[in-house]
Formats: C-alpha cells, sequence, structure tokens
C-alpha cells in the first residue's frame, strides 16, 4: 500500500475536536432563519437576501457565517391537487382545479392552462390553501372559492380580478350553492375553539353565509358578511351538497349523513346512521335522493328526504331504507350523477372507472387508468358530447368519452408523489438524458420513471421499469411494490442502467434487478436490452457507473458493486450473426474483490483508464482494463470514507467522509488539502467539464448548506443555503462556468431547480390572465355533418391580405403608416410609391399575349346581325340519311312539347317555325371556291296552331352571333 500522506501543505486544516463541534453547531442551529418561500407562495423566482453578520466563531481559520445567503432555486412541480372535484364552465369550455392557494383554469379541448388566478400572499402565518370552489349563481362568469384561512373570494376569471373577499375567521372545508338561495353560500367550517378533536361531535359546523358585505366593513379589504346563520354541529367533514330543488341540504362525516331543511332551517340537522364511515357524497341531478361511498368499497342511495319527522327528539340517530351496490374491494374515494341521472359513476383505488345502471342494477368498467382515482367530474362539451373529467391521485386528467367509454385524452404534469410506503427508501432515481434533453425523474409509482423535457416543461413519457399492480393493498395490509432505486446514463446517452429492488415479505426471498435499456433514435423511447437478475446474488447492488466516452468508436463498460463484495464490470457483445444489425447484448466481463471490504462507492477518471473504489476505510485506485490494483490512499484526516470523485481533469481525487473531505493528488499521491465542516455531509457533486465541485451539508432538519470548492484551494468560493435537504443531485448544465446549475429531489418529494442563475420557466398560463377573447370551439350541425361546413361560416380569403401586402410590399413600405396622421406625407404622394411596392409589374414578355385566329368568343362587343345565315366554310360532308334521320327525331319530339313559337328566322344558319326545325340543303360533295353559299332548300312545314311570341330582342341575336362565330370552330 502506498503511504497515507506524504506532503502535506501548510494550510491544510486539523479536525474538528469532538467537544467544540456540537457547541457550535447547537450556535448555529440557534442564530439560523429560513429566507426562503416556496414557488406557490411567492410565484415565482427565489430571489437572495442579505448575509448575515459574520460570527466571531471561526472553523478551519475560515470565519463561519451564521446566516449565509440564501440560493437561488424555482419547484417544477405542483402542490399536491386538491380533493375538491373540478368544476366547469357553463358551457363546459374551461374547467377550474385547485393546487394550493390557486386556481388553475384550463381549456376542456387541448387541457393548455390558460389561466392562474392566485391568492394574495398573507403575512400572518396562517395557510391560505383553497379547499373548494363553485360557480356564482348570481353570474356565471364567476367563480366563489373557500380557503383555510377563513375566507370566502368572489372571482371574475374572464378579466381574472378579484372582485370581493369576505373574512369569516374560521377555515373552511367545503362550499355549495344554489340558484334558488342566490345570495347566500353553505359551508362547513372547524371551530378554532377544538382544532385537534376532529371525530368529537361538535368539532365543526354548518354555516350559511351572506354574499352581501355588512356596512361597517364595506370600505376594507377582507369584509365581513352581513348575516351569518350556523345550521348545526357534526363531526370533521368529508362531503356537502345541496337537493336540485334547492329544499335539502345533506352533509356527511363520519358515520353519519346530516340531513337539514332548508324551508325551515331553524330545524337543525336529522342524523342518519351508515354501517361504515361515509367518505364521498353525490346528489342525483333530477330527484331528491342522494348516494354515498364508505371505506369498505359500498355506495348507498338514501331516500330519506320526504320521510315525515313527527318527533324531534334532540340527538336522536335514525336509519332509513336505502339500496347498495358494491364492487370496490377498497374505499370509495368519489361520485358523481350523469346529467340525466340515469347512471351513477364511482372510483377509487383500484384505478377502475365503474358505471353503475341504476335501474337495473348492471355495471360497466373503465379499467387500468393508471392510478387511484381521487374525482369524478361531468361536463356537456360543444365538440365531444358528455364527458368524465377523471382526477387520479398522481395529479393527472383524465378524460373519458361517454358514448365509447373509451379514454379519449390526459394530461398531466410531474408526477413525483411518493406512495405510502416510499419515506423508508432513501434512493432516489435522477439522470440527464443528453440527447434528449430530458430528465429522467422517479413517478408516482415507485416501480417506474418518467421523461420531464425542461424545454417544453411537460412529460414526455413514462418508462414502467418493473411491471407491477397499481393496488398494492391487500385488505387492511400493504404490499410492498418493486421500487426503482438508481439510474445511470451512458456519456454517449445510448444506453440506461437501472436497477429496481422489492423487499421480501417473511419467509421470502428479496429481488434485485440490474436492467440495461437502449435508447431508439427513430421512436424516441427506452427498450429494454438486458436484464441480470440477481447480478451481485442475494446482496444489494451499492453503486453503478458507465465510462466515460471520450472518443468516438471506443467501447463503453459498465461497472457495479454489491453488497457481497465484488466489483463487476459489464461490456457489450455483438452477435456474430447479427453483427450487421448492431444488435448486442451486455455480458459480464470481470469481477474482482478485495479481502472482505465491502465497497460503497465506484466512479471513473475521466480518460476511462482509472477505477476508484471506495471501500470504507480507505479508496483504491485500479486499472481499468487489467484491474490490477495501483495504489490505496487513506489518511487520519477522513477515518471512514463514503464516497470518491475524481476531479480537476482526473488529477485530483476528493473523498468524502462523514464531516471531512480530503483531496487527494494522484500524480504525487498526496493530501492536496482537506476539510472540516461543521454539519455532517451526505453528497458531493462535481461539475462534469471544470474543475468545480459542490458539498453538500446539513446544517438543520430541513435545511442544507453548499459550499463550491475548486482543487487549488481549501477554502470555500462560495457558500449559500436551501430551505430543504436533497435526496439526490445532479448538475443538469455542462457548460465550463463556475456557477451552480443543480436539478434534484428534496426531501418532501419536489423536483427542484438549484443555481445561480436560475429562472423561472415563462409557461403560458402561469399568470392571471383574462381570457374573454378566446375564441370557443363551434358545434358541427347535422347540416354541416352530411353538407359540409357552410362558405358563409369560414373567413373570406383573399389574395390581397395584410400578410400578403405585407410580404410583396418588403420589409419597410408598412412602416409609412407608423407615424401620426399630422406629420405623415399628403395620400397624393403616397399612393403611387404604395402601390408600386405593393403591386408587382407583369414581366415585358407576358403584357402580350398572340391571340389565336378565329378565336372571339371572349368579351366581344354585341350587335344584331340582319344578314343572311351563311354556312360554315369548312368543309363537313353529312350523309343524307343522318339529316333525314334528325328531322324525324325532331318532329316528333316537337309536337309533343306544350309551347311552340312563331316562325322567327334565327342566326344560327336554321329557321325554326312553329317549333319545328326545318331540313337544312344538304351540304354539297364539292363546294365552289366562292365565298358564298345557296341558300337553305324549301321543305314542306307542318301547321302547328301555338300563340304568337314577342318578336326577339337585340340582345338574342347577340347571342346567335356569338353562337355563328363559334360554328368557325368545328
Amino acid at each position: 500500500m502506498a503511504a497515507s500522506t506524504s506532503h502535506e501543505p501548510q494550510d491544510a486544516s486539523l479536525p474538528l475536536s469532538p467537544l467544540s463541534a456540537p457547541e457550535k453547531i447547537r450556535k448555529f442551529r440557534k442564530g439560523s432563519k429560513e429566507k426562503g418561500k416556496s414557488k406557490e407562495a411567492s410565484g415565482g423566482q427565489r430571489k437572495r437576501s442579505a448575509a448575515g453578520k459574520p460570527s466571531t466563531a471561526t472553523l478551519n481559520n475560515h470565519p463561519v457565517y451564521e446566516d449565509d445567503p440564501p440560493l437561488d432555486w424555482i419547484s417544477l412541480t405542483d402542490a399536491h391537487p386538491s380533493q375538491s372535484s373540478p368544476i366547469f364552465t357553463q358551457d363546459g369550455s374551461y374547467y377550474f382545479i385547485l393546487v394550493g392557494s390557486s386556481v388553475k383554469i384550463f381549456a376542456t379541448s387541448t387541457g393548455q392552462l390558460v389561466s392562474t388566478l392566485s391568492v394574495p400572499s398573507s403575512t400572518t402565518g396562517v395557510s391560505s390553501e383553497i379547499t373548494s370552489v363553485v360557480l356564482n349563481p348570481l353570474n356565471i362568469f364567476q367563480i366563489i372559492t373557500g380557503s383555510l384561512d377563513g375566507t370566502i373570494r368572489i372571482w371574475d376569471y374572464l378579466d381574472a380580478t378579484l372582485i370581493r373577499t369576505l373574512d369569516i375567521a374560521q377555515p373552511i372545508h367545503h362550499i355549495c350553492t344554489h340558484d334558488k338561495h342566490q345570495d347566500f353560500v353553505f359551508v362547513t367550517v372547524s371551530r378554532p375553539s377544538k382544532p385537534t378533536k376532529k371525530l368529537a361531535e361538535d368539532a365543526s359546523s354548518v354555516l350559511r353565509i351572506s354574499l352581501k358585505a355588512a356596512a361597517a366593513s364595506a370600505q376594507s379589504a377582507a369584509q365581513k358578511p352581513s348575516d351569518i346563520t350556523p345550521l348545526g354541529k357534526i363531526r370533521f367533514p368529508t362531503g356537502l351538497a345541496i337537493s336540485p330543488s334547492g329544499n335539502w341540504l345533506v352533509a356527511t362525516a363520519g358515520h353519519k349523513a346530516y340531513v337539514a331543511n332548508l324551508l325551515i332551517i331553524k330545524s337543525g340537522f336529522t342524523k342518519y346512521v351508515s354501517p361504515d364511515r361515509i367518505n364521498c357524497l353525490a346528489f342525483h341531478p333530477v330527484e331528491d335522493y342522494f348516494a354515498t361511498g364508505d371505506v369498505k368499497g359500498n355506495i348507498r342511495l338514501w331516500y330519506c328526504l320526504h320521510e315525515p319527522t313527527n318527533v324531534k327528539v334532540a340527538g336522536l340517530e335514525k336509519k332509513t331504507h336505502t339500496a347498495s351496490f358494491h364492487w370496490h374491494a377498497h374505499a370509495v374515494s368519489s361520485l358523481a350523477f350523469t346529467s340525466n341521472g340515469a347512471y351513477l359513476l364511482s372510483g377509487g383505488e383500484e384505478s377502475v372507472l365503474v358505471i353503475w345502471q341504476l335501474h337495473s342494477g348492471k355495471k360497466e368498467f373503465v379499467p387500468r387508468l393508471g392510478a387511484p382515482i381521487q374525482t369524478i367530474s361531468i361536463t356537456k362539451t360543444l365538440h365531444a358530447g358528455e364527458e368524465y373529467l377523471l382526477g387520479l391521485k398522481d395529479a393527472t386528467f383524465v378524460f373519458v368519452s361517454a358514448s365509447t367509454l373509451r379514454i379519449s385524452r390526459s394530461y398531466s404534469r410531474i408526477k413525483l408523489f411518493p406512495s405510502d410506503n416510499s419515506s423508508s427508501s432513501k434512493s432516489v432515481p435522477l439522470a440527464v438524458h443528453p440527447s434528449s434533453s430530458t430528465f429522467i425523474i422517479p413517478s408516482s409509482h415507485p416501480s417506474s420513471v418518467q421523461m420531464f423535457s425542461f424545454a417544453s416543461s411537460k412529460i414526455v413519457s413514462e418508462l414502467e421499469i418493473s411491471p407491477s399492480n397499481r393496488v398494492s393493498r391487500r385488505e387492511e395490509k400493504s404490499v410492498e411494490p418493486s421500487r426503482v432505486e438508481c439510474t445511470e446514463i451512458s456519456s454517449s446517452g445510448d444506453w440506461m442502467a437501472s436497477i429496481d429492488t422489492r423487499v421480501p415479505p417473511e419467509d421470502f426471498q428479496g429481488e434485485v434487478y440490474l436492467k440495461i435499456w437502449h435508447w431508439d433514435q427513430r421512436t424516441s423511447l427506452w427498450t429494454l436490452n438486458t436484464r441480470v437478475d440477481r447480478p451481485h446474488g442475494l446482496h444489494k447492488i451499492l453503486a453503478i457507473s458507465f465510462s466515460p466516452r471520450p472518443r468516438p468508436g471506443q467501447e463503453s463498460y459498465l461497472v457495479t458493486t454489491g453488497g457481497d463484495g465484488a466489483v463487476k464490470t459489464w461490456r457489450l457483445r455483438f452477435d456474430r450473426e447479427k453483427s450487421q444489425e448492431g444488435e448486442g447484448f451486455w455480458i459480464a466481463r470481470s469481477s474482482f474483490s478485495f479481502r472482505n471490504e465491502v465497497p460503497s462507492h465506484v466512479s471513473w477518471s475521466p480518460d476511462g483508464s482509472l477505477l476508484a473504489v471506495t471501500f470504507g476505510t480507505h479508496v483504491s485506485l485500479y486499472d481499468a482494463l487489467t484491474n490490477i490494483h495501483r495504489t490505496t490512499f487513506t489518511s487520519p484526516e477522513c477515518p471512514h470514507a463514503y464516497m470518491s470523485h475524481f476531479v480537476g481533469r482526473g488529477r485530483f481525487l476528493a473523498v468524502q467522509g462523514k464531516q471531512e473531505l480530503v483531496v487527494w493528488d494522484i500524480v504525487s499521491r498526496s493530501v492536496r488539502w482537506s476539510y472540516t465542516s461543521a454539519y455532517p455531509i451526505y453528497n458531493v457533486v462535481p461539475h462534469p467539464e471544470n474543475d468545480s465541485f459542490a458539498i453538500f451539508t446539513s446544517a438543520a432538519p430541513g435545511r442544507s448548506r453548499i459550499h463550491s470548492f475548486s482543487p487549488s484551494s481549501s477554502k470555500p468560493s462560495k457558500t449559500t443555503y436551501l430551505p430543504f435537504t436533497l435526496l439526490n443531485a445532479v448538475w443538469y448544465s455542462s457548460k465550463p462556468t463556475s456557477s451552480l446549475s443543480l436539478a434534484g429531489v428534496t426531501q418532501d418529494w419536489r423536483f427542484v431547480l438549484v443555481g445561480d442563475d436560475v429562472k423561472a420557466l415563462e409557461e403560458e398560463g402561469t399568470l392571471a390572465t383574462g381570457i374573454k377573447s378566446r375564441s370557443l370551439p363551434q358545434r358541427r350541425t347535422l347540416f354541416q355533418d352530411i353538407f359540409g361546413k357552410s362558405i358563409f361560416d369560414q373567413p373570406p380569403a383573399s389574395d390581397f391580405s395584410a400578410a400578403t401586402l405585407q410580404q410583396k410590399a418588403g420589409p419597410d413600405d408598412h412602416t409609412v403608416f407608423d407615424v401620426p396622421a399630422h406629420l405623415s406625407a399628403p395620400v397624393e404622394s403616397l399612393f403611387d410609391p404604395l402601390m408600386m411596392g405593393f403591386l408587382k409589374l407583369r414581366p415585358a414578355e407576358q403584357q402580350h399575349f398572340p391571340m389565336e385566329e378565329g378565336r372571339e368568343d371572349d368579351d366581344v362587343v354585341m350587335e344584331v346581325d340582319t344578314s343572311e345565315p351563311v354556312t360554315s366554310s369548312r368543309l363537313t360532308k353529312i350523309e343524307d340519311k343522318e339529316i333525314e334521320s334528325l328531322v324525324a327525331v325532331f318532329q316528333t319530339y316537337s309536337l309533343q312539347t306544350a309551347h311552340s313559337h312563331p316562325k322567327t328566322p334565327k342566326t344560327n344558319g336554321i329557321r325554326k317555325v312553329n317549333g319545328v326545325h326545318l331540313k337544312p340543303s344538304p351540304t354539297p360533295s364539292k363546294v365552289p371556291q366562292s365565298t358564298k353559299s345557296k341558300p337553305p332548300r324549301q321543305v314542306d312545314v307542318v301547321n302547328v296552331v301555338s300563340p304568337p311570341s314577342p318578336a326577339p330582342s337585340p340582345m338574342l341575336n347577340g347571342i346567335g352571333k356569338k353562337r355563328k362565330k363559334a360554328l368557325d370552330y368545328f
């Protein structure tokens, strides 16, 4: 082994004494303050604040600051979607979704975010999360929202403005309205006197709130309602709805359904008991009965609204006749009736939409929706008819056509919501794919990953690494699914390695799979190439890394380390028979180990010639091709090493300990410098191009400090902090700059971008934008389906449109209109230059076209021709039999006509008397050279009595002349 240290610099720091470290940590944590704000609260980019005053304490001969400047960061994930069902506008063109303290407005046809209504930031520290939203019964272009800060807000979503704010000083959970009670809203609130007793009988209450403000607070920003009427006390509510007649109000909480008669408000609630805890509520759209879903999967229809209540006893709980349906194995999360009331929709954890036919009890299914159903809404749009909007637990919204019961379209953002048992795992897959410019991040299900495009801010695709059942619970016991723990991308971008494991139950062995995926450039998808079952036996894979590829055509390798102590190298092998097609698969190339040590980390040198394997007490370097041991690094400054990275273009090796960081010079095999942190170090991220690297320390629970270093100095070039800790982080910008550009997954499962110059995504609809000018889609009529779209419904198509004229006029011709009228030149002087710029002259060779001889049937002057008809000058031989047959046909059919005309000479060479064509003289076989022809021979005329007709007009004679000239072409 090589010596641990040989030439240590003078400025190398000494280890921190064990007595002083805890005292300083407590001192620093006490003085630290949170300065970052979440993206949802601020609505944009994090801003740096001024640095705090330096402390008198020093560490490593450097001053330690109590308050470091915050680092800029943005969150690309939305808050967890609300459990309140989305609502639609009256025409179904837009729908509203609650996300944190904002209302997001989406277009139904495209799923595009068009506007965001955000609650103004509050300085009281109370959560302003919006819990419910309804349309205003007084104005369909307004919405009413209820928040946990106890405010009711009325918004105009067309103008994106806040009209009024009513403060009732109690957290609001549900809100509902009705046309019969236009001046009031009904809400469920938590009683502030008992915030912790959610299961108590009087933990919440139902109120009727007037939308009119009190006169005393009419001028204030947060007004007080003019009337607040309590209807009764209930448990913590799970639903609130009004009957279609507007006479009944139903609230559900615990095992009871609370029914109030709105015609007699002072009568209070009548309680009806359910065998199981009620989870959701829905009212029939036509009749006065409602449906509930419980935690056992049962659906009940309650017909109790018109039952006589002769005796009113306080606290009496009644039972009533109900009809029940059961299919769900788990809790029913949402219910909704169709618009005609003939069907009932239900959904839950099974990820299956169930359509119940109420009169027969039959059911239909829409299965495999991808995630548990959380909300169900129904709309009737102009372009697609009736549709069902399903809100899934992973923030995906799916439209299902009511006519076909198929998914018509779906829209989703980053689905980064952990499962119930995901907190036990600290390994999070995170990688950057340069070929497609996407991030590979974990998905809502632990066995899948998703590809997020930063350029378009959309999910490009989702890859199921390990096929598994989405329903991971049997009765009340959870079943551990397969979990993706790591993903690694090769430097070429053609290969991706993934590790998925499954923790076994009792008396069963675990599952560990190494899967290597190939990037298909044609389809832009990942395809599975090789799967290795248990590459390190029954032990887990601890680290994985692809070799760098500095030169084209160089062979790629993959190195894995496992709990069995082995370091295995994998290579790509091509089949001889299919070598021409480029198909290959990965096989094990070599394996080695060092005594009984377990390698915790492995990394490649930039040129791919060395492997740095971290064995805990030391770091060893191996030749990548021959697996020959080169040297070992160990030092008292770092008694236990967790990981090591090549920095400084491969000359230096940064070794991370628990609170120590040691930088080795590989050439001289000496310690370059060492650094001891006051806080535990949990990650080291080197820059992919330059010499800098960053270390992350957990300064306090939910807070991190980031130090930027270079191999030349042990003094951090920059020290900042973040108001969260990162489970995993990667460098997403390969530009050779010293600024930080990191992407990571936080402890609370948010995907964030961290850096010095991080900018928020400029996405359409993230701000409050009016939607009044947006055109609504028009529904095709039956007439248009049969005969096509009318030409009057289409915009006029003109060759002289503004765009065409601008294109013809040139780049500077249209600028003359940009000045005021009193400063511009006279129109007389502008007309000719503008026309010459807008209109293009015809080329000289196309200005005069040679006219064909004898073609005069274009626009000519019409004159009356009184001359005798002449025959054609062209030689045409017509047989006598043909003429006689034509005459016979005309005589036969002309005599049967209802009307005839008197004898009138015509200019087409044929005389017409009483509707019978006279037989012209046959054309002689030899025509003399004279230009005149003989007059036609007279024949016997059949006398037919007919009313006289008026004399021919000049227009008819003109037309006859035009036809005579046309005969010259035949």
